[in-house]
């Protein structure tokens, strides 16, 4: 059950109503059918793995609650160890066993050393690496003292499992979330119609923008060897922009969502294809992973390596991204995606500029400054592509041939391709306007006359009806994270 699906419209609908005309005079009830909403919103995906999110629910909130109340800092390690232990063990079981029981075979096989080694059937639970940071950074602020543990399971429960971010984020905070839980929430029209609003865009961009480029990009990255390096360009560039319409776009949704349900989820993504270097780029790009990653990872390792200066620096930015690349996926792709981001930081570290205040200027530099970037993404973006690295080698062999010069070969068909960058034109210059904005259409269009407003918005429905018949929808990208 997606949020560009008709289950989820029904389902939706139906909470809607008991959200705020039944229950809506009782926080607790409330509290309770949101809770239940969301176990069956999990369950709808995979009922079989509902177990593992309600066992770590209970076991994160005892230790919560456990390290809370013991002052003997022996017990509170131990507590914590006990919550690493677990959220990382199950992540490894389902997300890395297999990739670790694969790369060891490859290794042992470069000294012909033919190990009888089989992978096991797993399946990875929906949204797991999600909701493990969720629980993570809890018990981790208990534990530095940032927050105190609620001790109502079913508002740390809701924390957990809220739908709207639980299968593919963003990874919302407890110092953000349960105070709103705790509170008793009034209907907002105003916040209501925003969220509306916020919901329409990420479905423009999920459903017309990812999904007519994921067309495109699978047939070019599934044949690549028998496309010109034209070609190629066009797929690497094509690709970016699916990943981010399709990952901004489901978050939108979330946000939408939560604020029709009378929450404030911070948002996801910050035009992040207007960043003039690559830390800003990183600043404005899934920012809830991002930002965890800076706090619980990058921010220790610093300090740990802080005795060897730059070089110090150096390893914290490296290894912090290559997990940010592993959190993605088991492949070394993933792993490789990561290493060349944390390469490109190195630059600004020894420039002196990797921690200096963006100050936007419109201008020559600028733009060029904002086309480097995004080249660098996009051609980074090959590699997060590639199901091997060894594809994506061959991918930018083929990319930098002689063919490069020649008319590029698009078997979706020209006009396809055509009206695709024409859908793309249009989300980016409604995002540059709109880039001092929550969301591109936030107040874009407010400030317009009615008919030019509500000419815009038929628009976005009559667009978003038309590709959701398509019989090549996709799913969400980053459902498989």
């Amino acid at each position: 059950m997606t949020f560009n699906s008709f289950e989820f419209l029904v389902f939706f609908l139906i909470f809607y109503f008991l959200y705020w005309s039944v229950f809506s005079g009782n926080l607790k009830i409330q509290n309770i059918l949101l809770l239940i909403s969301s176990y069956f919103f999990y369950a709808w995906c995979n009922w079989k793995f509902l177990s593992i999110l309600i066992i770590s629910s209970i076991l994160f909130y005892s230790l919560g609650n456990a390290i809370s109340k013991t002052e003997n800092e022996k017990k509170k390690t131990f507590f914590l160890h006990i919550a690493v232990f677990q959220s990382l063990g199950v992540l490894f079981l389902f997300k890395y066993l297999n990739f670790f029981i694969s790369s060891v075979a490859d290794f042992l096989a470069i000294f012909n050393l033919n190990a009888d080694i089989h992978t096991l059937k797993i399946i990875l639970p929906l949204g797991i690496s999600f909701y493990t940071f969720r629980l993570l950074s809890y018990i981790l602020d208990i534990y530095n003292e940032k927050i105190e543990p609620t001790t109502n399971w079913i508002i740390f429960f809701n924390y957990v499992s809220f739908f709207p971010c639980l299968i593919a984020g963003p990874i919302d905070r407890a110092d953000n979330l349960i105070p709103q839980l705790e509170k008793k929430r009034e209907f907002s029209y105003q916040l209501a119609v925003d969220g509306f609003r916020q919901i329409l865009w990420g479905l423009f961009k999920k459903i017309v923008v990812a999904d007519s480029c994921a067309i495109i990009t699978n047939e070019i990255f599934d044949n690549y060897q028998d496309y010109p390096a034209s070609s190629l360009l066009i797929g690497a560039f094509i690709y970016i922009i699916q990943i981010y319409a399709d990952f901004s776009g489901y978050s939108d949704m979330a946000i939408g969502i939560s604020k029709l349900l009378g929450f404030s989820i911070p948002k996801n993504f910050n035009y992040p294809f207007f960043a003039t270097n690559i830390a800003e780029f990183w600043k404005r790009w899934h920012i809830s992973l991002t930002s965890w990653m800076t706090e619980y990872v990058y921010t220790p390792l610093s300090f740990f390596f802080r005795k060897y200066g730059k070089y110090g620096i150096v390893i914290s930015i490296l290894i912090n991204f290559i997990l940010v690349g592993l959190w993605h996926g088991s492949q070394w792709t993933f792993i490789v995606f990561g290493l060349l981001h944390g390469i490109y930081f190195i630059p600004l570290l020894l420039n002196g500029t990797l921690n200096k205040k963006n100050i936007t200027k419109n201008g020559f530099k600028t733009f060029i400054d904002i086309i480097t970037t995004f080249s660098i993404v996009m051609l980074t973006g090959v590699v997060f592509r590639s199901s091997s690295v060894s594809m994506a080698c061959e991918f930018y062999i083929n990319l930098f041939s002689s063919s490069f010069f020649s008319w590029p070969l698009i078997t979706t068909g020209y006009m396809f391709l055509l009206v695709t960058v024409l859908y793309i034109t249009i989300m980016f210059v409604i995002e540059w306007f709109g880039r001092q904005d929550s969301f591109g259409i936030a107040t874009t269009f407010i400030k317009k006359s009615k008919s030019i407003r509500w000419s815009f918005y038929i628009f976005l429905v009559l667009s978003i009806y038309y590709f959701s018949f398509s019989d090549k929808t996709q799913q969400f990208i980053y459902l498989q994270f």
